[in-house]
C-alpha cells in the first residue's frame, strides 16, 4: 500500500502548485477578457474539452488498468497492440473532425483559425494518452505530476508574457488563450512521449512473453469503449450545460449578454476557486484506478475496504475544510478576479456541488477498477436529467435566476455521490456508515 501512498502524495503537491498557478492562468484571463470574455471563454472550453476525451479514447484508464493487473513480461506486448489502436483511431478521428468541424455551430462567433486549432489536439492526446496510461499502470506517478505541472506553467508563463508587452482585440485575445491552451499541451506531449519512447526502448531489452492481439483488444475495449461512452455523455453534457443555463436564464427574461456575464462570473470565478481542493480528489483517482483494478483482481476485499474507509476519510477532512474557507472568506477571494458581489454569493451557495464533487472523483476511479463502468453510467445519466431539469425548470422563472441554476447544480452532485457511494459499498461487502465489515461482498 505504501507505493500508493506515496504515488497520492506526489500528485497531490504537485497538482497543488498546478491548482495554484490554474486560479493565477483564471486570474489573467478575468482582466484581460473581461466578464463577456471569459463568459465566451468558459463556454467553448466544454467542447474543446469533448475533443480531447473523444482522442484520448479513454486508453489511460483501460491501459493502466490493464497493465497493474498483468506482469511486467506482457507490458511490451500490450503496448505494441496499444500503439496500433491508436494509430488507426487517430487517423479516423482526424479525418471525420477535419470533415465535420466547419459546420459545427458552437464555433461561430470565435476567430476561424480556432476551428483549425482544436484539430492539432487529437494526435497531440492520442498518443500521449498511451504514454499517460503505462505511467499510471507502473505507478511512476511523478512523471504525470511532472507533465501536468509543465502544462499550467507553460499556460501562465506565456499568458502573462503576451498579455503584459501585447495590446489584442477582445477577438484575438480569446483566440491567444485558447491557443496558449493547446499549445501546452503539445508541450506536455514532447516530454511525455519522449519519456515513453525511453522507457519502451528498456522494456525492448528485457524478457517479455507475447498476448494474443484478440486478448489485448478484447481487454482495452472492454474498458476503453463504456469509459468513454461514460466521460463522452459527461462531457457532451458539460458542452450543453453553457448553452442550457444561458437558454434558461434569457427565458427568465435576462438578456442574452448578462446571462453570458453571469455564466462567466459562474464557472470562471465561483466554479474556478471551489474546484481548487479538487487536485486532491483527481490525485486520489489517477492512483486508485490501477490500485482498485489490482486489488479487485486478487480478489482482496479487505484491502478494498479499507481504501474505501480510508478515502472517504480523507476526502471529509480536506472537503469540509475547503468548503469553510470558501463559504466564510467568499468575497476576499472572488475580489482576486472582479470587484463584484456576485461571484462571491455564488460560490457559497454552491459548497454542496463542490464537497460532493470531491467525493464523486475518487468514487469513480473504484467503480472502474470494480468493472462497474455500466452502473456508473448510469448513475451520471440519473444524475444529469435531475440537474438540467431543476435548472430548466427553476432558473426559467424570473424569481430564481441563478439561484435555480445553482440549485440545480447542488441537487446533481449530491444525487450523484450516493448513488455511487451506494454501489461501491454493496460491491465489496461494507457497511453503507463502515463501522463494521460485511464479510461476504454482494454481487451486482
Amino acid at each position: 500500500m505504501a507505493i500508493y501512498y506515496k504515488g497520492i502524495l506526489f500528485l497531490a503537491a504537485s497538482a497543488f502548485l498546478g491548482e495554484g498557478i490554474e486560479t493565477l492562468v483564471n486570474m489573467i484571463l478575468a482582466r484581460e477578457l473581461g466578464t463577456h470574455g471569459l463568459g465566451l471563454y468558459m463556454s467553448i472550453l466544454p467542447s474543446i474539452f469533448l475533443l480531447v476525451l473523444l482522442s484520448s479514447f479513454e486508453l489511460p484508464v483501460s491501459i493502466s488498468k490493464f497493465i497493474a493487473e498483468r506482469e511486467e513480461r506482457y507490458h511490451r506486448n500490450i503496448l505494441y497492440h496499444a500503439i496500433t489502436i491508436t494509430i488507426v483511431f487517430t487517423a479516423v478521428l482526424f479525418l471525420v473532425a477535419t470533415i465535420i468541424i466547419p459546420y459545427i455551430p458552437v464555433f461561430n462567433g470565435y476567430h476561424p483559425y480556432v476551428r483549425w486549432l482544436v484539430l492539432i489536439l487529437i494526435p497531440i492526446v492520442s498518443f500521449t494518452s498511451v504514454a499517460r496510461g503505462y505511467f499510471m499502470g507502473k505507478q511512476q506517478m511523478g512523471k504525470i505530476a511532472i507533465s501536468n505541472f509543465i502544462r499550467k506553467i507553460i499556460q501562465v508563463v506565456v499568458l502573462f508574457g503576451l498579455f503584459r508587452f501585447i495590446s489584442f482585440r477582445p477577438e484575438e485575445a480569446l483566440l491567444v488563450a485558447i491557443g496558449t491552451l493547446i499549445g501546452s499541451e503539445i508541450i506536455v506531449f514532447v516530454y511525455l512521449v519522449s519519456t515513453f519512447i525511453a522507457q519502451f526502448q528498456q522494456l525492448k531489452r528485457q524478457p517479455f512473453s507475447n498476448m494474443d492481439r484478440k486478448v489485448v483488444r478484447k481487454n482495452l475495449m472492454a474498458v476503453s469503449i463504456p469509459t468513454t461512452g461514460l466521460r463522452l455523455f459527461s462531457a457532451f453534457t458539460n458542452a450543453m450545460q453553457p448553452f442550457i443555463i444561458k437558454a434558461a436564464l434569457v427565458r427568465s427574461g435576462m438578456n442574452e449578454t448578462l446571462a453570458t456575464e453571469q455564466f462567466g462570473m459562474l464557472m470562471g470565478v465561483a466554479v474556478s476557486i471551489g474546484f481548487f481542493p479538487a487536485f486532491i480528489a483527481h490525485s486520489l483517482m489517477i492512483v486508485l484506478i490501477p490500485a482498485v483494478s489490482k486489488t479487485y483482481s486478487q480478489g482482496d476485499y479487505p484491502s478494498l475496504q479499507k481504501m474505501l474507509q480510508q478515502t472517504m476519510k480523507l476526502t471529509i477532512v480536506y472537503g469540509i475544510a475547503a468548503v469553510a474557507v470558501f463559504y466564510f472568506f467568499a468575497p476576499e477571494l472572488t475580489s482576486l478576479f472582479f470587484k463584484s458581489e456576485i461571484p462571491a454569493l455564488f460560490l457559497q451557495l454552491l459548497w454542496p456541488f463542490f464537497l460532493f464533487h470531491f467525493f464523486i472523483m475518487p468514487l469513480q476511479a473504484f467503480l472502474i477498477g470494480l468493472d462497474l463502468i455500466k452502473e456508473a453510467f448510469f448513475h451520471i445519466i440519473w444524475s444529469i436529467l435531475v440537474s438540467f431539469s431543476l435548472i430548466l425548470l427553476l432558473a426559467s422563472r424570473s424569481e430564481w435566476q441563478m439561484n435555480g441554476v445553482i440549485i440545480g447544480m447542488n441537487t446533481g452532485a449530491v444525487l450523484l455521490a450516493l448513488m455511487h457511494y451506494l454501489t461501491i459499498c454493496k460491491k465489496i461487502g461494507v457497511s453503507i456508515f463502515m463501522r463494521g465489515m460485511i464479510q461476504k461482498p454482494t454481487e451486482l
